[in-house]
């Protein structure tokens, strides 16, 4: 019989090859150190739009993971009402699911010195099905889960079973085991190799029908809050993992069928952590760009399609707006009419918002990164 890592006696705690670790998490406690440090020295504008930013991809990206999209729109206007910024783009419809999801991801993080709690992560499922459904499955929504449940790929009839989670009636006992762990380990225990454990540990546990993976994403990233003492993130986990995900679910599929020895997992995960400190730097760089440019028009009088449009070009990044944004491509967007997306663009050009290259029919423009 199939035995996995759950099944093995007090198989949450871990064992690893201490060696085999040490090197790189040194690595990446060195990189994390100067990340700190350099956004530590920035103005706090910067670091609440670099939170904005960092915040927008863990929600985007964590669904995803999932096979879930998000409006992007949505959800960028949900992080701005939470963290107190201004939003520019007007008319955006409120998506409830997104806002709670928000609502989530900022508890774990701004509430870390908030203890773990059956309570606290039941309200955390509530938020992601707040209406007891999962597509048009219905499901055991801010409870633990009450039958079996695998995790399974392939068609109808040729299934192959990836992992079967500790049965229901487990289930009480093994959360309080880990809870309890949770809160216990605090400052005892290496603070990315405590976040990287969590992880691992409430994956197998599985307790929930549905949302797993998010919930131990957020777990994790409130493990690193509480390892680096701040309510603000500089770097997306989620957004790595989905670069990593093939190798994510080979490892974890590896170690569910260890015998307690994880140190594949802690290799795995501190890399993936190194890779998403490195990322950040776009994220952190595309923040402060887009904070000053805004500063930087703040004055200049625009309507709601200019501002639409400007948003689009600022998302995509300088001079990354695919195919350039031509006048169709401006009429499209904002459903106005050739004349009236040249008239707009023209106007924006004369007040050095954007600026035109190419000729002819060839015309395009981009975000003037200059003062005019």
């Amino acid at each position: 019989m199939k035995k996995y890592l759950w099944q093995s006696q007090d198989w949450q705690n871990f064992k690893y090859d201490k060696e085999a670790v040490s090197g790189i998490l040194s690595k990446a406690r060195f990189i994390q150190g100067k990340l700190l440090g350099r956004v530590s020295a920035l103005d706090i504008k910067f670091q609440t739009e670099a939170q904005s930013e960092i915040l927008i991809e863990e929600a985007v990206k964590t669904s995803k993971i999932e096979g879930l999209e998000l409006n992007i729109e949505s959800v960028r206007s949900s992080v701005a009402q939470k963290l107190g910024l201004v939003h520019t783009g007007a008319g955006v419809k409120v998506d409830k699911n997104i806002e709670y999801l928000v609502d989530l991801l900022v508890d774990a993080v701004n509430n870390y010195n908030t203890p773990l709690s059956l309570q606290r992560l039941n309200g955390w499922h509530a938020a992601l099905f707040p209406l007891g459904y999962s597509g048009f499955r219905k499901i055991v929504a801010a409870d633990l889960r009450k039958d079996k449940i695998y995790v399974v790929s392939g068609m109808s009839g040729k299934e192959k079973i990836h992992f079967e989670a500790p049965p229901a009636e487990n289930l009480t006992a093994e959360m309080t085991k880990f809870i309890d762990w949770f809160n216990g380990s605090l400052g005892k225990e290496d603070g990315v190799l405590r976040a990287a454990a969590a992880a691992l540990k409430f994956v197998t546990i599985h307790p929930y029908e549905d949302g797993n993976g998010r919930i131990s994403r957020a777990i994790t990233d409130m493990a690193m809050a509480q390892d680096e003492e701040k309510s603000v993130r500089f770097y997306s986990l989620s957004a790595q993992i989905l670069k990593e995900r093939k190798e994510y679910y080979r490892v974890l599929e590896e170690v569910q069928n260890s015998k307690i020895d994880i140190t594949v997992w802690y290799e795995w995960f501190i890399n993936m952590f190194i890779n998403a400190i490195k990322s950040s730097d776009d994220i952190i760089s595309s923040a402060f760009f887009k904070a000053s440019f805004w500063n930087k028009i703040k004055e200049i009088p625009l309507n709601e399609r200019q501002i639409k449009v400007i948003k689009k070009l600022l998302d995509a990044g300088l001079g990354n707006f695919s195919g350039g944004l031509s006048t169709g491509k401006y009429a499209a967007m904002t459903k106005v009419s050739t004349q009236t997306a040249f008239r707009e663009l023209k106007d924006m050009s004369d007040k050095g918002i954007v600026k035109q290259y190419g000729h002819g029919r060839s015309v395009r423009y981009e975000l003037n990164s200059k003062e005019k």
